[in-house]
């Protein structure tokens, strides 16, 4: 009779192994579609990552539990056990980038020295610089993001609590005074802007361009990642407690299989 323990590696094996179907073939359809965009063709490669190196993960799980191929299951293990670590270090590193007063205490700096690198300025030169944003803007104009702000009459388009970062890349700066005319046309006064700010120069009503290349965009599009990822610290600490829930159980379907005679090259 199967052990709890095995059946509940098999079961939870099964989904992920769906999953990973679902992964590859969102990829190879991304990859072969020619009507998808340059930006959407980017997500096939992680999706066929994620999903072949799931598929193998699931696949020595259900080998290990089903068939109790205790190393199989033993490399099933060391995987988790590796991804348990990867998740550790990645909380780690999201908090280095995202919290700037812990960033700086970690990094010792003292005066404008850092002694390990001030973590607190990562996102500004990974995500921001030249070649990302590039990619960050096109993707923002294929997938019409600007275009999302509901339309209307001046009075009720300044009743919109827009998010930071439509706010500051859809639209001019509020403070360089531009005549609205619709969500995202605006038009310059004949005296020029109200404030000699670059950000009032660089607005474009081209709808591919817009405010993208506004350093408020961009300071914005940062501020708005760092919430994102102190939101998903939460989801990062459930799936963190599934898998060790996960691992645990696999730990008891193992020393099931060698209870049963099966050595750990069965």
């Amino acid at each position: 009779m199967v052990r709890v323990s095995n059946f509940v590696i098999s079961l939870v094996n099964v989904l992920t192994f769906m999953v990973a179907i679902m992964a590859l073939g969102f990829g190879l359809w991304f990859k072969a579609d020619e009507a998808k965009s340059l930006c959407q063709k980017s997500l096939y490669m992680p999706l066929l990552i994620f999903g072949a190196s799931l598929l193998v993960l699931s696949l020595m799980g259900l080998i290990g539990s089903c068939c109790r191929a205790s190393l199989f299951l033993w490399i099933y293990l060391f995987f988790l056990f590796m991804f348990i670590v990867g998740m550790i270090c990645l909380s780690i590193f999201t908090i280095l980038v995202t919290n700037k007063s812990v960033a700086k205490a970690l990094s010792g700096r003292g005066g404008n020295d850092a002694k390990f690198g001030d973590w607190g300025n990562w996102l500004e030169k990974h995500v921001v610089n030249d070649q990302n944003w590039d990619d960050i803007k096109s993707c923002m104009a294929t997938f019409r993001y600007c275009q999302m702000i509901p339309r209307g009459k001046p009075a009720d388009f300044y009743k919109y609590n827009l998010p930071a970062a439509q706010s500051s890349c859809c639209k001019p700066p509020t403070y360089c005074g531009f005549e609205f005319k619709n969500a995202t046309f605006w038009t310059m006064p004949k005296t020029g802007p109200a404030v000699p700010d670059s950000d009032c120069k660089t607005w474009n009503n081209a709808q591919n361009e817009l405010c993208f290349n506004c350093h408020s965009c961009k300071a914005s599009f940062l501020e708005t990642i760092q919430k994102n990822w102190n939101k998903m610290a939460i989801l990062n600490f459930c799936v963190f407690v599934f898998i060790i829930i996960i691992y645990s159980i696999g730990c008891c379907a193992l020393r099931n299989n060698r209870s049963k005679g099966y050595g750990p090259y069965a």
